[in-house]
């Protein structure tokens, strides 16, 4: 990441000439000659980046720009923060020794420092190779290893391996290619060889082909002509025509052949688009490439590409694997309890990845007492850097190696949370927004963006997802335990973040992100100007008490903190932009959260908090302003949300996006309408005269993509009828309270892709199944007490991809029918509460695709017939997933399994 903090250093200054900070002219001329030198730098230092595990002297360098980065920084927030603050009376004069420089000075040293850079390469160029070895070793274990391994020493890939063998010999299709995806070490190369060597007989010709990092498509069709035609591509003055030649002999030997080619570890889809034209698609012919990087595969939308991702290693069959390994003449763990509760430990860190287990295998092919086991176990993240388990290391690094810059901080931002932490999508992606590390462009959010660089981390297999939402995004996200080790080390490496665990840790003046994990940590009395970044992580007991020392930070973090008030001196960090106090105690914000002008992010989700004062409509940066606490006794109820009163004046915050839950009056509702950039909208206790001036509101509100509108009981109707131009782009949609009739203008919601419809209580004669069948993008929907209907029928032709389908408390409802060929993406059914429905829905047996049935709270005349050896048990024997939870008085119960 060696550019990373030049380049990152460019796009702020630019910022900084835009701002309005008094800077001299001379100054201002002096940042602008530092772009010109950073931009040449960033070249240079990018092919730097390879050699410097091999140059101490060019780490020590970076380290110094850095430094000198890092203090030029300093001297500009403290301007901007005397600019926040006119009548402060803070001065830098005892800060190190910034105190000492002017800014002009600073510049010319971090000039003179890219000016001694780029003289270093051009030594450098004397006596270094231009292609470093330490990537290439690292990229032929990758390769070599796996093409030798013997088929008895591979485990666990069996199901898999019958899976890849059946596509492969499929004959449905003339012509297919099956991208194999998965992290680094997951087993991508071991299976296809085992497939490719059970097959390749099969075929006319057949051809394995590595496709590393150094390897051009223009390479690669030539080592193909070499061994499917056993000849040498011809050397020509024209290099245009020479490829032309080549793609024409490989196209043409192909021609009339059915073959199986394997193009093992692709990087870029360059090399894939300059390869695919030259196959002939005919044939029943079959190519396989393994990668990393999903997003290559994600980019090829044929018909003929399918995607098979690796799956790790049940634990079953990782102690096999593990066995093997590590114990080769036995076939049992250690006998001690104590050794083989530490190897448990140990093989748990590997989250069933092959690379991992293998190699810890090794080192634990001797006998190890249980101290010794404990120290492998506590020193994981040293030995996979740098010690007896670098090999892991050096693979895994090749991924973060391959990632540009600004993905880059995205990735070693997770070295911030702990192990096996699961972080919420919106929150890292406000995280990272705050942070600087998402690019403003015109005509984009900068939101969207960075929803953007979180699914490439994804696909490139550097994060996993965790749990998903009814539309494929990840609810939360987090990194594998190995990778984390892999953060946490380059983070340290790259000073971009201290983990403070105990009290030994080290913070220097270079620390600028601190995360307090699993300690406690006193804020007061500490002088920390240098720091920008803040965590105290969930489940940390801290005394939290802001001193002056703290004035430059920009992001504070204290989700889950043991907080009762809100902290005092937070009213002082003008410069902050994000600041988290969910799932904390406390109840009141005081009038001097006002001072906090440049605040982007207010986060008090599941707080005690009720009302805002006046003061937070001076925010005028505010774009996420997120109240709310739940009232959750077991099931829900209509007063589940508890949001929070808010003044007229919030109108003021023409930036905000997100403005939930907020309580309703009619001159806050008329307000609305001068918000025009919110997206997301969060409006309860609505009485029924304000519908004409909600109704109004809305359809000013062209940005939406999310609204939630309950009424002020449940009783109060609705009044929302009255909208004829709904916003385009409305995606959510929650309604709770009772409807006179199903509103009209949801019909024209064409992006709508989940609706909630909760105590509707709509009439027989308005059945909500008219309306809501012909929306195209639909793939949830809830019913809740919404229909008094008795009878449900749903159609052929209609919710064409519903995915979920959630029917609660309708108690009038008798009779379910799906019709033959109807619901044909339906994954997931959810029953609850339906006292009077006779039986599991008519034609049930028919929607072959659903994965998933759950049963809430149901009579016994429901459940029975459906239990294993029930008189109607074969209608549901194609669903995998099959849960009840019983008809009890009290709490729920957890759900049984029926499946």
């Amino acid at each position: 990441m060696a550019e990373a903090a030049v380049t990152f250093l460019l796009q702020k200054s630019d910022n900084w000439l835009s701002k309005e900070l008094s800077l001299s002219d001379d100054v201002k001329v002096g940042i602008k000659r530092l772009n010109s030198e950073l931009s040449m730098a960033t070249a240079i230092l990018k092919d730097l980046d390879a050699q410097r595990e091999q140059s101490n002297q060019i780490q020590q360098w970076i380290r110094l720009l850095q430094g000198v980065t890092y203090e030029i920084e300093d001297v500009l927030d403290m301007r901007a923060y005397q600019i926040s603050h006119q009548n402060t009376h803070w001065r830098i004069g005892a800060w190190s020794r910034i105190g000492n420089h002017s800014i002009g000075s600073l510049i010319k040293e971090i000039e003179a420092n890219i000016t001694s850079i780029k003289d270093m390469r051009t030594s450098n160029e004397k006596t270094v190779s231009p292609h470093p070895a330490s990537t290439s070793s690292a990229h032929h274990e990758s390769g070599i290893a796996p093409l030798y391994t013997p088929e008895g020493e591979i485990v666990g890939v069996e199901e898999q391996r019958e899976e890849l063998a059946s596509w492969v010999l499929d004959l449905e299709r003339a012509y297919k290619v099956m991208f194999v995806v998965g992290m680094g070490g997951s087993g991508k190369t071991a299976l296809v060889k085992l497939v490719y060597d059970q097959l390749k007989t099969d075929f006319d010709c057949h051809v394995w082909l590595t496709a590393s990092k150094s390897v051009s498509s223009e390479e690669l069709l030539s080592i193909m002509l070499s061994k499917l035609c056993n000849k040498t591509a011809q050397r020509s003055v024209n290099p245009s025509q020479a490829l032309q030649d080549l793609a024409s002999t490989l196209n043409n030997y192909l021609q009339d052949k059915r073959y199986l080619i394997i193009f093992d570890d692709l990087w870029t889809t360059e090399v894939w688009d300059g390869v695919k034209y030259v196959l002939p698609r005919n044939n029943c012919s079959r190519v396989i490439i393994t990668t990393r990087r999903g997003n290559i595969a994600s980019s090829c939308r044929e018909s003929w590409v399918d995607v098979h991702r690796i799956q790790a290693l049940p634990l079953r069959k990782a102690r096999e694997l593990f066995r093997r390994r590590s114990i080769p003449q036995s076939s049992v763990f250690p006998s001690a309890k104590g050794q083989s509760l530490w190897v448990e430990k140990i093989l748990g860190k590997c989250e069933g990845l092959p690379l991992g287990i293998i190699e810890i295998g090794k080192v634990l092919s001797r006998e190890k007492s249980e101290s010794e086991l404990k120290k492998l176990h506590d020193s994981l993240q040293v030995e996979v850097a740098s010690g007896q388990l670098s090999s892991i290391g050096r693979l895994l690094l090749l991924s973060y190696d391959d990632l540009p810059y600004n993905l880059k901080c995205c990735f070693l931002y997770m070295s911030m949370f702990g192990e096996y932490y699961l972080v919420k999508r919106r929150t890292l992606i406000r995280l990272w927004i705050a942070e600087g590390f998402i690019p403003t462009t015109n005509g984009k959010q900068v939101e969207d963006i960075a929803e953007e660089y979180l699914q490439e981390l994804i696909e490139r297999n550097l994060m996993q997802a965790g749990e998903q939402d009814f539309d494929g995004r990840p609810q939360t996200c987090r990194v594998h335990t190995l990778m984390h080790k892999i953060a946490l080390s380059k983070s340290e490496t790259e000073k971009f973040c201290t983990i403070w665990t105990n009290h030994r840790c080290e913070i220097s003046e270079q620390t600028r992100r601190l995360s307090i994990q699993n300690t406690e940590f006193t804020m007061a009395n500490k002088d920390m100007w240098h720091l920008r970044t803040l965590f105290a992580c969930l489940n940390t007991k801290t005394a939290i008490r802001i001193s002056s020392g703290f004035k430059l930070l920009k992001i504070l973090h204290l989700d889950g903190a043991s907080v009762d008030s809100f902290p005092s001196g937070i009213d002082e960090l003008l410069l902050l932009k994000y600041l988290c106090l969910s799932n904390t105690r406390i109840k009141l914000i005081p009038s001097s959260i006002g001072r906090l002008q440049h605040l982007e992010t207010l986060n008090l989700k599941h707080t005690f908090v009720t009302a805002v004062p006046n003061a937070l409509t001076k925010l005028a940066e505010l774009r996420h302003l997120l109240i709310c606490r739940y009232n959750f006794n077991g099931y829900l109820s209509f007063d589940e949300v508890i949001g929070f009163n808010v003044s007229t004046e919030i109108s003021k915050l023409t930036n905000l996006q997100k403005l939930s839950f907020v309580r309703a009056d009619h001159k806050l509702i008329r307000e609305l309408t001068k918000m025009k950039e919110l997206r997301k909208l969060g409006i309860i206790d609505l009485p029924s005269n304000s519908g004409p001036i909600l109704c109004e509101a809305i359809q000013i509100l062209k940005d939406l993509y999310s609204l939630n509108m309950t009424s002020l009981h449940m009783e109060e109707v609705l009044n929302i009828q009255g909208i004829d131009n709904p916003p385009p782009l409305l995606q959510r949609l929650y309604l709770k309270g009772r409807l006179e009739k199903m509103p009209q203008w949801i019909s024209k919601l064409h992006d709508l892709v989940r609706i909630r419809l909760k105590w509707s209580r709509l009439r027989q004669d308005n059945n909500p199944i008219t309306i809501l069948g012909e929306l195209p993008s639909l793939l949830e929907l809830q019913l809740l007490d919404a229909y008094k209907g008795d009878r449900l029928y749903f159609h052929v032709g209609r919710f064409p991809k519903l995915k979920i389908l959630d029917f609660d408390q309708m108690e009038e409802l008798t009779v379910i029918k799906i019709e033959d060929r109807a619901l044909p993406c339906l994954q997931k059914l959810i029953i609850s509460r339906c006292q009077n429905l006779r039986r599991i829905p008519l034609g049930i047996e028919n929607v072959t695709q659903l994965k998933e049935l759950h049963l809430g709270p149901m009579p016994p005349h429901f459940v029975e017939p459906i239990r294993r050896n029930g008189r109607m048990r074969r209608l549901v024997e194609h669903i995998q997933k099959i849960y009840s939870t019983p008809l009890r008085n009290g709490p729920p119960c957890p759900p049984e399994d029926l499946s």
